[in-house]
């Protein structure tokens, strides 16, 4: 067991406090774009010295992008952020409020795709005289995955997991019964000519949860979506899903 001194321990919470604030700036002010340095620094009330060494550090990390001047992240890139933002002890709700709820839809959309599924976005149907909506539909033939998007963190205990989940079984159920009893979906999707269609609910989150399955549910941190999509058709019998 390796033992720090107070004062080491003290600077490594410092560099945890200062990193945890300008992660938490840089996920909100480049929402829009690219950021300038200075305008970073101002807002996590960091100086303007230490957050470039911070900068660099991100950087190596593949965190972000940088120039002279400026500082810029892609979709994934802030998704990365937010999750070590959260690993430092920065506000959940204050997080995730930086972090649209599209992005996440949107990463979560690129490995479905990444993985040669089609995508349906925010999918609507009616049946049973209810309507219903799937966040993101990922088709692979015999493979429909309906994914439900949460990206908050607070309060990801066990009775929330326990909605969600049962929320989305039911979706998907709802789902299968309609391409079951009608072609216009299967028209719609392309799956017309498939001979057999396996949907699987899943419950995709931003951190993992306290549980990796829920009545044989996945639920999935967005990060390891494209893993856990590669290794899917070879243990579909492992999961839930309506056939």
């Amino acid at each position: 067991m390796v033992l720090r001194d107070s004062k080491s321990l003290g600077k490594a919470s410092d560099f945890s406090r200062v990193d945890r604030e300008i992660l938490t700036s840089i996920l909100k002010l480049t929402l829009e774009g690219p950021v300038s340095k200075a305008l970073l620094s101002k807002d996590a009330r960091v100086p303007s010295q230490v957050t470039d060494e911070a900068l660099r550090r991100f950087f190596g990390d593949g965190l972000i992008r940088l120039s002279d001047k400026a500082v810029e992240t892609s979709l994934t890139q802030r998704i990365k952020i937010a999750i070590r933002a959260l690993e430092l002890g920065a506000d959940s709700e204050k997080v995730c409020g930086f972090l649209s709820w599209q992005e996440f839809e949107s990463v979560a959309a690129m490995a479905f795709e990444a993985n040669n599924f089609t995508v349906e976005r925010r999918f609507r149907f009616t049946w049973a005289g209810r309507k219903w909506e799937i966040d993101v539909l990922g088709c692979k033939e015999p493979i429909i995955a309906c994914a439900d998007c949460k990206h908050w963190h607070r309060g990801w205990g066990r009775s929330v997991i326990t909605k969600a989940v049962e929320a989305q079984i039911d979706r998907t159920k709802a789902l299968a019964e309609d391409l079951h009893s009608t072609q216009v979906l299967n028209r719609k999707l392309g799956l017309t000519n498939w001979k057999q269609r396996t949907l699987i609910p899943l419950i995709l989150s931003l951190v993992p949860s306290p549980f990796k399955f829920y009545k044989k549910v996945p639920i999935v941190p967005v990060l390891q979506l494209q893993n856990f999509l590669s290794e899917l058709p070879a243990h579909t019998d492992m999961v839930a899903s309506f056939r």
